[in-house]
This record gives structure tokens, sequence and C-alpha cells, in this order.
């Protein structure tokens, strides 16, 4: 049998993960009599601010290194055409190389569109290599919101609280002794439902702004260019959607845990007596409601926040340093 050597370069991590996966692909047709061996090489081989031609280059370049017949770069990295629309994918199908943009396939089902879309990949290049160049672009405005939605799910916000553990320990500890406190009730129960609503977006807020600042998280764009400030935008609002997503999950895991403690040790009809009127178990969801967003605002700014991969994991930017970095040590 006559094998066609395949290279899977992907970004590290998830893209990696991915890639990996998709070593037991097969021709569509199902003929092995020219099947694939399919190797993956999990490395950074693109970064944002190039263009798409540099990318194939790169790739291709590992192509000739390893013998592969065909090459297709994995990259959790957004990707532009010439007139600024994003791409699913770029393909060189003379020189045997593509590139597939993992953020262009959304936020659902990312696995198996990735694995589709490589198995097309692979069966478009060997079956035909007489076309120049082509792209693959994403419709304008709706383009744009599938890139976010796929960049947020590649920061994995659910992460995030292993990057918090100290803030959310004390956070909890701050709850605990809150919900005891004759005061905490009295200011709890003179509080309306729409001031409480605004002290949770408040707390929010202001942990989320607190972890951009502290982690240095904001991306500032390299130059001038629309492109530049264009991109930065996009990362910035992905890593602030990101952020506000894992702060929240773990406001309601605070929130249930102090719930369950305030249940499980305060008598409401006994606590109205101490402050002199009439409480009851919709009071307690009150109180723990409050008491959650001042624990949230407590626990994350009197604790320092952990130097921890799920924080810089919620920035672009921070992994297009190590990108950066990682592709100039490289270099000859």
């Amino acid at each position: 049998m006559n094998q066609i050597r395949v290279g899977l370069v992907a970004d590290p991590a998830s893209p990696t993960a991915m890639a990996r996966a998709m070593t037991d692909l097969r021709p569509l047709d199902g003929d092995d009599r020219d099947g694939w061996d399919i190797e993956v090489l999990s490395e950074p081989f693109t970064l944002g601010y190039e263009d798409v031609e540099t990318a194939l280059a790169r790739l291709r370049a590992r192509a000739i290194q390893h013998e592969w017949d065909l090459v297709i770069g994995v990259t959790e990295l957004p990707l532009r055409a010439d007139d600024g629309r994003y791409l699913l994918a770029a393909i060189d199908p003379q020189r045997a190389t593509a590139v597939l943009s993992l953020p262009a396939l959304g936020g659902l089902r990312v696995r198996t569109r990735a694995r589709h879309a490589v198995l097309g990949l692979m069966s478009g290049m060997t079956e035909d290599s007489s076309h120049d160049e082509e792209r693959v672009p994403l419709p304008g405005i709706s383009g744009r919101g599938r890139v976010l939605a796929g960049m947020v799910l590649a920061n994995r916000p659910w992460l995030l609280a292993s990057g918090l553990k100290s803030a959310l320990v004390a956070a909890l500890a701050t709850g605990a002794v809150a919900t005891v406190d004759s005061t905490v009730w009295l200011l709890a129960g003179s509080l309306s439902g729409w001031r409480l609503g605004v002290a949770t977006i408040a707390s929010i807020s202001i942990v989320v702004g607190w972890i951009v600042v502290d982690g240095e998280l904001w991306d500032r764009p390299a130059d001038g260019s629309t492109e530049a400030r264009d991109r930065s935008r996009l990362y910035n609002t992905s890593t602030l959607v990101t952020l506000t997503i894992g702060v929240l999950i773990c406001y309601l895991a605070l929130y249930v845990v102090n719930l369950a403690w305030a249940l499980f040790i305060l008598d409401p009809a006994v606590m109205g007596d101490s402050l002199g009127s009439s409480l009851d178990y919709g009071d307690l969801f009150v109180l723990v409601w409050f008491v959650a967003s001042a624990a949230t605002i407590g626990g994350a700014l009197g604790t320092g926040l952990e130097s921890d991969e799920a924080i810089r994991a919620a920035a672009y930017s921070k992994r297009e340093e190590e990108r950066r970095a990682r592709l100039a040590d490289e270099r000859p």
C-alpha cells in the first residue's frame, strides 16, 4: 500500500489534543490503497499579526523537514484575508499545504467540526492539486461573532476557578462570617431587588477589572493600523467575555456554598427575634445574595491572584507573546 504522509502541525494544548484524535482519519472513498500516515507535531507556527502566506510558508518548511507529502496547520488564532474578512481555512493545493482556524468553527461541536474540516482538506489536496491558493472566508458580521465565540471557548473560562482558588477560599471564609452577622442581615434586608442586582454586576465587574490589571491581560495594538486595532479589540473582547463567564461561575459556586451553610446553621425566626423583626427563609436567600456580592469583592481584592496557567490562558495576547518568543528562539 502506497501511503501518503500527512503532517498535522497544531498549536499546543487544545489544538494538539484535537489533532491527535485525528490520526485515525481515512479517505472519504474508503479506498485504503492510498491511505494516510498521519503524524502530529505540537508547536505554534503562526502569529496573529502575520499574513496567511507566512503561516503557509512556515508549514511547508516543516513538511520538507519531516518529509510529509501534505501538511495542515491547526491554529487557535483567528485568520484574516486581505479584504478584512475572517477565514475558516487557507489552502495552497499546489504545495499541498493548508491552515485551519479553530475559532472560525464557532463555539459548539468544535472537535467534530474540526475533524470534518481536516478530513475535507486532506481529501481535497490529495485528489486535486491543480488550483491556485484558496481562501475560505466567513460572512462579515456573523463571521466575527462566530470567531469570538470560538475564541472564548478556546480560552476555557470554566477553568478560571483554578487560577482564583486563593481568592475563592478567602471569599468563602468572608461569606461564612458575614452570614451570621446581624448587621449584615439588617443591611441586606434594607436593599431592594434592583440594588442587589446592581451589587452583583458591580462585584463581578470589579473582579474582572482587577484580574485584567493585576495580570496585565489588556492587549494594545502593535501599531496604528486598522488591522492591529481590530485585532486588539477582538483579543480584549474575548478576554473580557472569558473572565466574566469564569467569575460568574465562581460567584454562583460561592452563592450555593454560602446558602448551604446558612440553611445548616441559621434559623430565620431566631434571627428575627434577635433583630426585633419577622424573618423567613425568603430573607435567607436575600442575605446570601448580598453576602455573595460582598465576599466576591473582598476575596478577590484581599488576596493576591496566582500566576496561574488558567489566568494566562484567558488572554490571547499572553499566548501571542509566548508564540513570538518560541518562534524567535527557533530562528537561526
